[in-house]
């Protein structure tokens, strides 16, 4: 995922409950575990939210990563 950084990204999560979170945004660090997106949303301060690499494989979180035409393409972890 460290390629990845700056590019715009687009996740869905599921909270649970029947809850699904869908935004967009840009990968903004990666570390050891986690991963940063600052998402795209009106407002003063810029909102961040982090995820476990473990979020993407159990499925709980899926990322898709935007190509030059606009279109999204999955994101596979550990390549």
């Amino acid at each position: 995922m460290d390629g990845l950084i700056g590019e715009r990204i687009r996740l869905r999560a599921n909270r649970g409950r029947r809850r699904i979170d869908e935004k967009e945004g840009v990968l903004e660090k990666t570390y050891q575990s986690i991963f940063v997106i600052r998402l795209d949303e009106a407002g003063a301060s810029a909102r961040r939210v982090s995820f476990s690499y473990a979020d993407v494989l159990t499925e709980t979180v899926a990322l898709e990563v935007a190509s030059g035409e606009g279109e999204y393409h999955p994101v596979v972890v550990g390549e």
